[in-house]
């Protein structure tokens, strides 16, 4: 039986070492492992965990070692960090089990020579504490809350420090598990049956076709396989509904990829129209349509196509435009973002400008378009309409609104309707 540490520890030196996608890196190292759920849930809370906490983590080792962590090799950082998360977050792990555990794992590695290490530092983290700092400097957040000191920078350059502290802790907090029901097969009531009958807790949300789920492995539930529902976010739902989509009308869905929204557009529909997905990449429009086929969404048609580039795709009633960003909207979902800095935001932001302006040459006269993202910065959102409706007079902002998630209870995301007169 493999090891539900070393799986994490391998998977987390894979991410920060080749800067691997997170949730690509463990879903390929738990596939090849023959571990049980229950030590892949294990495994999956250590990684997930250590992604979260890891400046925090970083913060107490540094402490302790005569050399920053970021020198220490890879395999001996992985299995620190790891063990430290242990000790400090996961009650269910006596400390002196993940003080021996992790000795083990370096005694069994190439890197044998560092146990002696490794035993002396988590020992005498255990013995010094774990108190963080009790200040609101950007260096006290970024210490506490986890997170790189440019992103609360810029959190508290678009909101205030109150807002910025509420949205820090969020990121912390699990994010939930949102079913979309597909009402065209089954309704949000018989679904919570079914779920409940297999033992999943199930809750009711905001949304009436939207149920919260624990517990719950979507990808090997034969309810998900028979196209009863699809995973996604409240916010994305109340997105899709905002742009308000009518049975027979058609619809363009320029940057569709993975899917979700499209799939859920398409259900508003009651299945009846057009639902034109498109994305850069022949493979991910592919993926769409395999989604459509089993939710039995036969309206969907899907097409590569470069949505920065003008192309003979034809006019729609509606336009959805959810635009690639830098995704500070989701960090409780996708942790690694906080590790991989963008460096030009400028250039990001113009091929949003790009898809936007692109996007708006598609939408019949009376028709609507509606511009998202999964980001807070104010500069990929709010900034981007504000220019839009400058250089394009025959547009009027209908709505606009910023999901904070302390405020909303959902994902981080902003979006703004237009019409066009």
């Amino acid at each position: 039986m493999a090891n539900p540490r070393k799986v994490a520890v391998l998977a987390l030196e894979k991410v920060f070492s080749d800067k691997a996608y997170s949730n690509l890196t463990l879903n390929s190292f738990l596939k090849d492992s023959d571990l049980g759920r229950t030590e892949k849930a294990f495994a999956s809370n250590i990684f997930y965990g250590v992604l979260d906490r890891k400046i925090t983590l970083d913060y107490f080792l540094n402490k302790l070692l005569k050399k920053p962590i970021e020198k220490a090799s890879s395999f001996t950082a992985a299995v620190l960090r790891a063990g430290l998360y242990q000790i400090i977050y996961m009650d269910s792990v006596p400390s002196f089990s993940a003080v021996d555990e992790s000795v083990k794992l370096m005694k069994k590695s190439k890197e044998s020579r560092n146990a002696g290490l490794v035993n002396a530092v988590l020992r005498n983290a255990i013995r010094n504490g774990f108190e963080l700092p009790k200040g609101n400097s950007i260096n006290d957040l970024s210490v506490k809350y986890s997170c790189p000191e440019w992103i609360i920078k810029q959190f508290i350059n678009d909101y205030s420090l109150e807002d910025t502290i509420a949205i820090l802790e969020d990121t912390l907090n699990p994010a939930p598990i949102i079913l979309k029901v597909n009402t065209l097969k089954i309704s949000a009531k018989e679904l919570s049956d079914l779920l409940e009958k297999e033992g999943i807790a199930v809750k009711k949300t905001s949304e009436a076709d939207c149920i919260e789920v624990s517990g719950f492995d979507i990808s090997k539930s034969e309810l998900y396989k028979k196209g009863y529902f699809h995973a996604q976010d409240l916010a994305c739902v109340s997105v899709c509904k905002k742009l308000s989509p009518k049975p027979n009308d058609t619809v363009l869905d320029i940057c569709a990829a993975p899917g979700g929204k499209t799939f859920t557009l398409a259900e508003i529909m009651q299945n009846k129209g057009k639902v034109l997905a498109c994305d850069l990449y022949e493979h991910r429009a592919g993926l769409i349509e395999e989604g459509a086929e089993k939710l039995g969404l036969d309206i969907v048609e899907t097409k590569a196509n470069d949505a920065t580039q003008k192309s003979d795709l034809g006019e729609f009633d509606k336009v959805l435009c959810d635009v690639p960003c830098s995704g500070l909207g989701i960090l409780r979902r996708k942790p690694d973002i906080k590790y991989k800095e963008i460096t030009n935001f400028s250039e990001l932001e113009e091929i949003q400008k790009k898809i936007l302006s692109n996007a708006a040459t598609y939408v019949k006269n009376g028709g609507n378009i509606l511009y998202s993202t999964c980001t807070l910065r104010k500069n990929e959102n709010e900034e981007i309409v504000k220019a839009f409706l400058r250089d394009n007079a025959e547009f009027e902002l209908e709505y606009e609104h910023t999901f904070l998630p302390h405020i909303d209870k959902t994902d981080g995301f902003y979006c703004a309707l237009m019409r066009k007169k």
